[in-house]
């Protein structure tokens, strides 16, 4: 779930309006029953999702049938009151919702319809900052996750965060975030996966696919174009249908199709001008028809707008009210079917769709129950720690990694690494066991998007484990006194941070002076290396002076002790970057970001049409600009090579072939990524595009073969006015490097013009 929280509530006036809703909210509770029915063939799991949808659905009455598309915020009173300004709600929270959760949404009892239990996740199960938050495990960030290009590991953090999310007693996790990093500002960009539409789309899609084998309903979100947080609830991207289509519409049909998720969230955003709430062309267009999504469309919490506009335009659930204006899905929408406005069919298609969501996940028939003294924080630790060790990008390395062993003194400088290791903010964090080691710091806002939460796995005690050195640690606050300490030790390593959150955007720089405290510390001493725990790309005016930079993101659960494996060398860096790193703030398409400092009235236009298609490394790739750090980029304590590279056309799918080699010392994992450049006739949006990956695991003088398919659209570009996706004839340059501006071997395949459908079908006759 993405909200406004306690920023919406206060701007809105709540209480007034909830007063006047006083005759709809009677609605919400469950309707008296009718009798049951006296069979019961939805229940058979022998028939499809499709045929017991249909079948339950001629069992339901009008007022059961509204009951499962409006949906409740699952906190309580006690917690929407936290601020002291917020007088007298006149809501209470369904007593039937779990404590701390995101969302409720009542089932039919009568016909074994479940309750909807929903929770904030994608990181981990979220809870309401109340005063006892649910302790769970906390993945690292999205887009660490997205770092490592592994497929198996983005499921497996899936399937843990599913598993914890069931023995909490939820069935619908509004995780699965792929909104492309356009903007590099952006506040949210920790939960994404990246700006390449086919890594993010993949990535996220394979979370999506692990959450969902755990019998619970996976969400899909923002949907579409939520690229910014500033003016988010009113900013309209704009954008052409064809460069959306190449871009973040892509990334979305990608993760459905990977991950299958039950349900869509769409946005807060307005796109070309209408609410993403109420886009016809998003929801039922894009979404319904062209891709032929059959699951259900929600609501972002406090995102819609009306009744009559947004049914009609395809949102089948509104979720978490009371952050809307008004309660849009109950009495009024009944009013509007009754009096023909909203098709009575519409609203049998809107509780088809969320019936068939519970069928086919499996949430129908496997009821959810509390067990939180099941969960496996041991295990599940060990699943986060994979991943953070993964997905960790070692951008520079001058041959003082990994840490020496005849190091005698390491001096550890800011970021609070003697407490633990930062999360990002907002609506996905997630409170672990051990509690916030910093609370009594006051770092930030103790409400929403707060509070700036730690977890307590410190970097400095795993080193302290993992090394024979004698480990100092100095907060860092006096720089002089910092610097003092830094000269008589072996190795510094300084570790630098950046708290982005939900609801606001973000310099390009890091936080508690730490540019400065790096500075001094590079200064003082030439062996110093950075540690950077930030939600996105930072510019780096110190890089020059540091022998080692190592981009951790928020590392999660087990994020200290995965840092320090990765330092000392007991495991070697393969995360490669999900987004570029720009040098500077003029290279970016929008240096000065849409509405920052200005009202949001008259509506803030952001154009998206000044790159189009061509977002981030495309941009720098069109611009010919160079980077700081490109796409793709991260070493190793290894060194790999590629042989043998080959691309050839078989019926309608390009493959590419070639070898990969550890001619290294050490066992280490490798990222050939395969790119693709266009005959200029051909139209694309930049020169080259990502067209696959692999990764591999290889011990010294170790090799494999590795084939990598290319998805036709990845080949492709959208023709509007037929609505497809064509292929133009010509010589294609296929190359294999380790980032999109580290290219190796290259060949060139010759391809027919080819023209496929909107989900990727070669069309016959072509």
């Amino acid at each position: 779930m993405t909200f406004v929280k306690r920023s919406l509530i206060a701007t809105v006036a709540l209480g007034a309006i909830l007063m006047s809703a006083a005759p709809a909210l009677a609605q919400f509770g469950p309707p008296p029953p009718p009798p049951p029915p006296k069979e019961t063939p939805w229940k058979n799991t022998a028939l499809d999702a499709d045929t017991r949808a249909d079948l339950l659905l001629k069992e339901m009455t009008q007022t059961e049938k509204l009951t499962l598309v409006m949906g409740h915020f699952g906190s309580n009173a006690e917690w929407m009151n936290l601020r002291g300004d917020i007088p007298g709600l006149g809501w209470k929270m369904p007593a039937e919702a779990r404590p701390q959760s995101a969302g409720f949404v009542f089932g039919v009892p009568r016909l074994g319809i479940p309750n909807q239990w929903q929770a904030d996740a994608g990181i981990g199960v979220a809870s309401q900052a109340g005063p006892t938050p649910r302790l769970r495990t906390a993945l690292p960030s999205g887009l660490a996750t997205a770092a490592t290009w592994d497929r198996q590991m983005a499921f497996s953090g899936g399937v843990m965060i599913g598993r914890e999310a069931r023995l909490s007693g939820f069935n619908v996790l509004l995780a699965g975030s792929v909104n492309l990093a356009r903007e590099p500002r952006n506040g949210r960009n920790f939960e994404y996966g990246g700006e390449d539409p086919l890594l993010a789309g993949v990535m996220v899609g394979e979370q999506i696919r692990g959450i969902q084998s755990n019998q619970i309903i996976s969400t899909l979100k923002h949907f579409a174009f939520n690229d910014q947080e500033t003016h988010r609830n009113s900013a309209s991207a704009n954008i052409s249908d064809k460069a959306g289509r190449e871009s973040d519409l892509l990334a979305f049909q990608y993760a459905l199709e990977v991950g299958k998720p039950a349900s869509v969230m769409c946005a807060y955003n307005r796109v070309n001008g209408v609410y993403a709430c109420e886009s016809d062309y998003l929801l039922n267009t894009v979404l319904k028809k062209d891709w032929g999504f059959s699951g259900f469309v929600m609501s972002d919490w406090g995102a819609t707008h009306s009744t009559i506009p947004a049914a009609n335009a395809g949102l089948d659930q509104q979720s978490g009210y009371p952050f809307d204006k008004a309660p849009y899905f109950a009495g009024a929408l009944a009013d509007a079917v009754n009096s023909g406005q909203v098709p009575e069919a519409r609203l049998d298609d809107m509780a088809r769709r969320v019936l068939w969501a519970l069928f086919t996940t499996g949430a129908f028939d496997k009821p959810v129950e509390m067990k939180e003294g099941e969960i496996d924080f041991a295990a599940h630790g060990k699943v986060s720690q994979a991943d953070a060790e993964a997905g960790m990008v070692l951008l520079k390395n001058e041959g003082v990694l990994p840490l020496a062993a005849n190091a005698k003194k390491v001096v550890v400088l800011g970021g609070y690494a003697d407490r633990g290791v930062l999360s990002g903010g907002g609506s996905s964090q997630v409170y672990a066991k051990g509690g916030n080691p910093v609370a009594d710091l006051n770092l930030g806002p103790k409400f929403f998007p707060g509070p700036v939460t730690y977890y307590p796995d410190s970097p400095v005690a795993a080193l302290k484990r993992l090394t024979k050195a004698e480990v100092v640690y100095d907060d860092g606050k006096d720089i002089k006194a910092a610097s003092e300490l830094a000269r008589g030790a072996d190795v510094v390593i300084v570790f630098g941070t950046q708290w982005t959150a939900e609801a606001m955007d973000a310099a390009l720089s890091l936080d508690q002076n730490g540019d400065a405290l790096i500075e001094a510390a590079a200064s003082a001493n030439p062996n110093t290396i950075v540690v950077l725990q930030t939600g996105g790309p930072v510019l780096m005016p110190w890089l020059s002076k540091t022998r080692a930079v190592l981009e951790a993101w928020y590392p999660g659960t087990q994020g200290g002790t995965a840092i320090a494996r990765v330092l000392t060398g007991a495991v070697s860096p393969s995360g490669r970057l999900p987004i570029t790193f720009p040098a500077s703030l003029d290279q970016l398409p929008r240096p000065v970001l849409d509405g920052l400092g200005k009202p949001d009235k008259p509506v803030t236009q952001i154009n998206y049409e000044i790159e189009g298609a061509a977002v981030g490394y495309k941009w720098f790739d069109r611009q010919n600009l160079k980077p700081l750090f490109a796409f793709g980029h991260g070493l190793t304590y290894s060194t790999f090579a590629y042989k043998g590279l080959k691309a050839h056309v078989h019926e309608d799918t390009l493959s590419v072939r070639l070898t990969v080699s550890n001619t290294g010392k050490r066992e280490a994992a490798d990222v050939p990524q395969v790119y693709v450049a266009a005959p200029q006739a051909a139209g694309w949006e930049a020169p080259k595009r990502l067209a696959g990956w692999d990764k591999v695991s290889l011990k010294p003088g170790q090799s494999r073969v590795v084939t990598i398919a290319v998805d036709p659209r990845g080949l492709a570009t959208y023709d509007s006015a037929s609505r497809t996706w064509r292929v133009k004839a010509g010589t294609y340059a296929v190359s294999v490097g380790s980032a999109a501006d580290a290219l190796g071997p290259r060949v060139e395949v010759t391809l027919p013009e080819a023209t496929f459908d909107l989900r990727g079908q070669r069309l016959t006759g072509n």
